[in-house]
């Protein structure tokens, strides 16, 4: 009854349908057209009707009327509409799909893209599919990803590190994942992402503005992680994957469930990672002119554990489909105490007592999080909600030592966040005909953090953003398409007030001091506005496709930017926030060539941005007590840079594979007049050769070999007090195969890898240890199998 009243509330408006003509069940199969091989995961849409093709191709649909019309779309496809006939009881409808020419480098709106129609737009955008997580899997999500041209990390130990695209990073970058932001505490130099890289089986790594479609935080580009893909009618599928690495002796499981009846469908998951200290190709740290001595070379006190359950539940109705999503992320994380200022010399903590204790300082994160995906088909119209909550709590503890006024504290506790998050999104695509897709749409957040513990950064706040949305994909000719439409914001930021929980001598303008207890946080309202849009245009040919895209996108002030008023002695230094800054706006201009035919390709990706009021953290010249203020500020700053991409089969079964990026950045006026932006990365290239076998070797099958050889130059662009990063080479070797242990049909894979094979001592110039001299993780050889069952 549920799937029936929803339906019936969501058509208000809509045509009646018409029940004169006589409905039955279809039975159908979709396959490649030049092939006429199956084709799995295609969305078969009709009126009232829905189903995804089996891994065999075949679909069922019931209550289907003669001369019903059908559309059926994959991703890499040309849509095929079918008109079911009268003799369909008689026959099986066969459905052939033409691959596309257009090349899957476009964005497509947020939402379970599995079971949507493909929305493409003309931005720069690269797809990792599972296969590629499967292949390129390390310590972190974001580290997995690290390989694609454009992307790069900002790493804090083994285990944490959050993206960075194109030089951008923290609030600049959106996290999606099933269609809802991420909302965490992505402001800090040191907080990681909290999620669970496994069971993830697509993500859309968008570079550019995407602020049309994703609002605020999406101004440097999106991470979308999109929701697996449903389970196969009557099928009980799963996979166990084991890891185990060298450098910080970790060993990590991960075991998948999913299952479907006719209708309903669930999947679950459960992870467990523990590890130890990792390894440097360093036998001591130089920070400040002190000698840390490393025991073994570990870098003491970067130990971690990890334990994510997460489960969904669905239901697939004729025109409706419904997921709901729970997750826990748990994490402990160890951070190299020396980063945490220079206590470490006085404290009793011996940090080389063991490899796997997690000593001070340390982190606890937890979130929690739940969504639910519902997409309603009727007729013309698909609508598409989205519903999240989130709870993000993390605890950040720090050895007790009196600071200043502030006497020593009782306990560990320095700093607590505790973020909720409650998100809705909806969409309405409206088809007219095959050449207009009309879309339109909301997006609305709550957030509600709160703090706790003896050290001060941020006050208390609630944030609410609003978005409403339209934009248009004309498909102008078979080769020709365009795409353009506007978004319009409002934000409220309610920031709390706070004082010390200490007295403080302060100096009176008579000469007097008095103690008085000092208030670091105002009670304040604030209101932010923005319009944004983005056009883009878009040509293929048979082998080459030509993309054109320009947009405004925005980003409103943090709470940390707009009301912080304290110490950070993780980054030693004291940060004070600006309650008169304004949003950021950004303009930016991107151009995509990608040339592919069998055994060549090219792509070039070259952009353009201009920043009017780019938000950044500006050292100066006055000190708190003994400790330097940062304070926010904004200037002009203009950005220019791309990447390149290059690929040739030398044989059949050796691929060549190359590609470069380089960002450039300037302030035009500020503080930091002509100096870059922090954390900008330097010119870097990626060579990629890879074998495969085309034998089986005793039970090896499909054995191929992958070598990565990394080029990193000098990074002397710089921002005060930064320093500069010398250029480095790293090789990586890696081993894929399938093994026939238990079923021919279900094979096991193998995965062996060997990072930094030479133990090359360099520095990351977007790492956050790089800072205090700490180099990049030595050699690390791993070893994992999955399992499927």
């Amino acid at each position: 009854m549920t799937d029936k009243i929803l339906a019936v509330w969501f058509s208000i408006g809509l045509s009646l349908l018409s029940f004169a003509q006589t409905s039955s069940t279809v039975k159908g199969v979709v396959v490649d057209a030049q092939t006429q091989t199956p084709v799995s995961g295609a969305n078969i849409i009709g009126d009232r009707l829905y189903a995804v093709s089996s891994e065999n191709g075949e679909f069922t649909l019931e209550n289907v009327g003669t001369g019903t019309v059908i559309k059926v779309t994959h991703l890499g496809y040309s849509p095929a509409f079918v008109t079911i006939p009268a003799d369909h009881r008689d026959r099986r409808i066969v459905v052939q799909l033409t691959e596309t020419n257009t090349k899957l480098e476009e964005v497509q709106v947020v939402g379970n893209a599995k079971e949507r129609s493909t929305r493409k737009f003309p931005l720069s955008t690269v797809e990792a599919s599972g296969a590629f997580l499967e292949a390129n899997r390390e310590n972190s999500l974001m580290q997995t990803l690290s390989k694609i041209p454009g992307v790069s990390t900002i790493n804090i130990g083994s285990g944490q590190s959050k993206p960075v695209i194109r030089g951008l990073g923290f609030n600049r970058v959106s996290v999606v994942q099933n269609g809802v932001k991420h909302e965490a505490q992505q402001w800090g130099n040191d907080h990681g992402l909290e999620i669970d890289q496994y069971g993830i089986e697509h993500i859309r790594i968008i570079k550019g503005p995407a602020s049309l479609l994703y609002g605020s935080d999406a101004i440097a580009g999106v991470v979308d992680l999109q929701a697996p893909k449903i389970p196969e009618a009557r099928s009980f599928t799963g996979e166990v994957n084991l890891l185990g690495e060298s450098n910080n002796n970790l060993f990590g499981v991960s075991a998948g469930v999913q299952s479907r009846k006719d209708r309903w469908f669930y999947r679950a998951r459960f992870t467990y990672r523990d590890y130890a200290d990792y390894k440097v190709p360093a036998d001591r740290i130089n920070y400040e002119s002190y000698i840390f001595e490393l025991h073994k070379n570990r870098l003491r006190n970067t130990a971690g554990n990890e334990v994510n359950g997460a489960f969904s539940i669905g239901y697939i109705g004729s025109n409706i489909k419904s997921e709901t999503f729970f997750s826990n992320v748990y994490a402990k994380n160890g951070f190299f105490a020396n980063a945490h200022g220079l206590e470490v010399r006085t404290s009793s903590i011996d940090y080389d007592r063991s490899e796997r204790d997690i000593d001070l300082p340390f982190h606890l994160v937890n979130h929690f999080k739940v969504i639910n995906n519902t997409t309603f088909y009727e007729g013309q119209h698909t609508i598409d909600l989205e519903l999240g909550f989130q709870n993000n709590h993390r605890e950040e503890h720090s050895e007790p030592v009196p600071h200043g006024y502030m006497p020593k504290p009782d306990h560990s506790k320095e700093r607590v966040f505790d973020k909720t998050t409650f998100s809705l999104n909806a969409r309405n695509t409206f088809t007219p005909h095959e050449k207009h897709r009309v879309v339109f749409g909301i997006n609305t957040e709550f957030q509600n953090n709160n703090i706790s513990g003896w050290g001060f950064l941020i006050p208390k706040y609630n944030r609410f953003t609003a978005g409403i949305f339209a934009y248009d994909h004309i498909a102008i000719s078979d080769k020709l398409s365009f795409q353009g439409g506007l978004r319009y914001d409002f934000g409220l930021v309610d920031t709390r007030p706070y004082v010390d929980w200490f007295p403080s001598t302060v100096k009176q303008s008579d000469g007097s001091t008095s103690s008085v207890y000092v208030q670091r946080a105002q009670h304040k309202n604030l209101r932010f506005g923005n319009i944004s849009g983005s056009a883009g245009i878009s040509y293929t040919t048979k082998n080459t496709s030509y993309k054109l895209h320009i947009g405004k996108s925005f980003r409103m002030p943090l709470s940390n930017e707009l009301a912080s008023d304290g110490v950070n002695y993780h980054m030693f230094r004291y940060e004070k926030g600006n309650l008169d800054l304004d949003p950021e706006a950004s303009y930016q201009l991107d151009i995509d060539v990608d040339h592919n035919t069998k055994n060549f390709s090219l792509g070039i990706s070259p952009f353009v941005n201009f920043f009017e009021n780019f938000i950044y953290l500006n050292p100066t010249p006055n000190y708190y007590e003994t400790v330097q203020i940062y304070e926010y500020t904004q200037s002009k700053v203009f950005r220019i840079g791309g990447e390149l991409r290059f690929g040739y089969a030398l044989t059949e079964n050796l691929r060549m594979d190359a590609s470069a990026e380089y960002v450039h950045s300037r302030q035009l006026n500020g503080p930091k007049k002509n100096f870059t932006l922090p954390f900008s990365p330097p010119f870097s290239g990626l060579i990629s050769g890879n074998y495969q076998f085309r034998k089986d070797l005793l039970c090896f099958r499909h054995l191929q070999v992958t070598a990565d050889y990394r080029i990193t130059a000098k990074q002397d662009e710089i921002v005060p007090p930064e320093n500069t990063t010398d250029g480095y080479q790293v090789l990586n070797l890696s081993v894929m195969s399938d093994l026939d242990l238990f079923s021919s049909l279900k094979q096991v894979q193998l995965r062996f890898k060997l990072n930094n094979v030479f133990n090359t001592r360099y520095f990351n110039h977007t790492s956050f240890y790089r800072m205090i001299d700490v180099p990049e993780a030595g050699r690390n050889v791993s070893l994992s199998l999955t399992i499927p069952f």
